[in-house]
């Protein structure tokens, strides 16, 4: 029997399931249960996620019809490879440490450097020749971030003719962007006329290197704000837009202003979702560019330089932020950006040394050289979920698009406060799901590290939220910060005041039933150790009265009662009015049938999977006398 026979019977075997079928038995599963309820996701983003996609879900999504490197490049802007660039920053405090460092580290994999100056930073000629010294332009791509950007686009011309380079293969950029100053300081340094001459400028002076960027888009800021990701993709794009009407109606063509843009854009904790943005990113600025009449398709590519999110990182149990940076990079890698910087993961507190910038690269040229992920040009492509998902943040991100062109463009709208309201909207949504557990930080506000401590000073900059305001603000600046930073500080809190006394500890008074007692303490050993208490856990106590007795014996501050709801009506009141005057009694869950009874005794804490973590860790700071 041929192959094609075999396969012909192998297939025959499993006969096609239609899409009712496989409905009609999640119906039976769910047991009168609400599918919408049970199994539809509504993410932030504002749009729903099925449980499963089909084949046939495919059928109207027109981007499907493409090819890799085609127009609007949705599968990537080049036909073949999915190559980017490894990036990794170096900070110019010294020149000539920072040109050590650089040699160093593109001996070790990167191809990519950043170079970050101070914000005010004039340079010499000999300043960048020193600080480039021995390092091979047409090699690699130079970035330069912060300091004079258009002295510095004079001085790489200077020096790519001095050392006869050919200047078609210079690749980088400088971070010059107007836009998102008024986005971090609330106005334009001097005005919005000056800047946007000299964004004109600096495309002008950019003529002869065609592969080296003007302007700089930080769609990054909004979801460092807590954005969703649609917003961060349609605010980014907005900023581009206006940047094309702004520098067409000084005289540029559209030809000259869009391929001098690049994107840096912040990948966050929601692997798939992420995939699609980069995806989406591409398509919608494509279209966007097309829109102004381009002479050359290729014009319409749009460059992406991709970093991981501060977001989502976290101080305390920080090897967490290895895996979040990895999976934020394959998010990266599989969307097809032009370059990626792996975040070190301690940067959030600390700065990064030879271990964790080590460990950063090397994230990266994993997915090179052991994943293979740069070998085919759209490694998402196909997948029923991913092209899905790329739709409907491609759907959403331009009906945002368009409400800024409604209010006048990105600058009026943000001159309106409309962005920044949205931004807040969204940001404090998220932190309401980190408070609540809904949004989990690992190591943060659940499965914390019952023996972390920090006991050393940690500057207070690390706990606040960044905004940084500029003299006669036309508009709010937008805020910067940490979603993990108030369970942070509480819990840094504690680690302070227990370098000086003792650490409050809770203790799990178990009694009962033997799973939910086990269950409860488990919870609230959790719950407790966020802030950073001492954690006394028991297997199991014969009779209350031994457990108050322990509890008593071990100095406990609080003392959490795990026991089935059905027990805490005659263990409750036993149990506090024996440890009322030496501990906090707590009850492990939320017994609705008695609870009004057990407040009358006098209990009033209940600790429960609704409970807004944040906020009840903090009364039991307040009560504690942690300050």
């Amino acid at each position: 029997m041929n192959q094609k026979k075999k396969d012909s019977k192998l297939f025959a075997e499993f006969p096609p399931v239609s899409t009712e079928q496989w409905e009609a038995q999640i119906h039976k599963d769910l047991k009168g249960a609400d599918y919408a309820r049970k199994l539809i996701w509504r993410t932030p983003e504002g749009f729903e996620v099925k449980p499963y996609y089909r084949r046939e879900d495919l059928k109207d999504l027109d981007h499907l019809d493409t090819y890799p490197g085609d127009f609007p490049y949705t599968r990537g802007n080049a036909e073949k490879k999915n190559e980017w660039r490894i990036r990794q920053e170096v900070q110019v405090d010294s020149i000539e440490d920072a040109n050590k460092k650089a040699l160093d580290i593109l001996m070790k994999g990167i191809d990519s450097v950043g170079f970050v100056f101070k914000e005010d930073y004039h340079p010499t000629t000999g300043e960048i020749e020193a600080l480039l010294e021995n390092i091979y332009a047409e090699a690699i791509e130079m970035n330069f971030i912060h300091g004079d950007s258009h002295k510095i686009i004079a001085i790489v011309e200077e020096l790519a003719k001095k050392y006869n380079r050919k200047l078609e293969n210079i690749y980088g950029s400088v971070a010059y962007d107007p836009i998102g100053d008024l986005v971090k300081h609330g106005n334009f340094n001097p005005s919005e006329e000056k800047v946007m001459d000299s964004a004109k400028n600096m495309i002008t002076a950019t003529e002869l290197l065609p592969n080296f960027d003007a302007i700089t888009v930080h769609a990054d800021l909004f979801k460092n704000a807590g954005a969703t990701i649609v917003q961060e993709l349609a605010y980014g794009l907005a900023i581009g837009a206006e940047y094309i009407t702004k520098l067409t109606e000084k005289g540029l063509t559209v030809d000259e202003i869009a391929p001098k843009i690049r994107f840096n854009m912040a990948t966050g904790p929601v692997y798939f979702m992420e995939i699609a943005k980069h995806r989406a990113a591409k398509t919608l600025w494509a279209n966007i560019v097309n829109a102004y009449g381009p002479s050359n398709a290729d014009h319409t590519r749009m460059t992406i330089h991709s970093t991981n999110a501060s977001w989502n990182k976290t101080l305390y149990d920080p090897y967490v932020n290895m895996l979040r940076t990895q999976t934020e990079s394959m998010s990266m890698a599989i969307g097809g950006v032009n370059s990626i910087t792996v975040m070190p993961f301690d940067k959030v507190f600390n700065q990064p040394g030879e271990f964790s910038e080590r460990i950063a690269r090397n994230q990266q040229i994993l997915l090179k050289e052991e994943a293979y992920f740069d070998k085919v040009a759209d490694v998402g492509a196909g997948s029923y979920y991913i092209e899905n998902l790329t739709q409907s943040i491609l759907e959403n991100a331009w009906d945002i698009f368009m409400q800024i062109q409604d209010q006048g463009g990105f600058i009026e709208a943000f001159r309106k406060g409309f962005v920044q309201k949205h931004i807040k909207e969204a940001a404090n949504k998220h932190d309401m799901a980190i408070a609540t557990r809904k949004e989990i930080l690992l190591g943060t506000n659940q499965y914390p590290s019952y023996t972390e401590k920090k006991e050393t000073e940690i500057p207070a900059e690390v706990f606040e939220a960044d905004q940084m305001t500029g003299e006669n603000t036309e508009a709010e600046p937008l805020t910067t910060y940490r979603g993990a930073q108030a369970f942070e500080l509480m819990r840094y809190h504690t680690d302070q005041y227990s370098a000086k006394a003792k650490r409050p500890s809770a203790f799990m008074l178990t009694y009962g039933n033997l799973a939910m007692r086990r269950a409860r303490s488990q919870f609230s050993g959790n719950f407790f150790a966020c802030a950073g208490y001492e954690i006394i856990d028991n297997n199991g106590f014969e009779s209350v009265q031994a457990g108050v007795e322990a509890a008593k014996n071990a100095k406990a501050d609080i003392v959490v009662l795990c026991s089935s709801d059905d027990a805490y009506p005659e263990i409750g009141p036993a149990a506090y009015d024996a440890l009322k005057n030496d501990a906090i009694v707590v009850v492990a869950g939320y017994p609705k049938d008695s609870i009004d009874a057990l407040k009358e005794k006098g209990i009033k804490h209940f600790i429960h999977m609704k409970s807004n973590v944040l906020e009840t860790l903090y009364q039991f700071q307040r009560e504690l006398g942690i300050e």
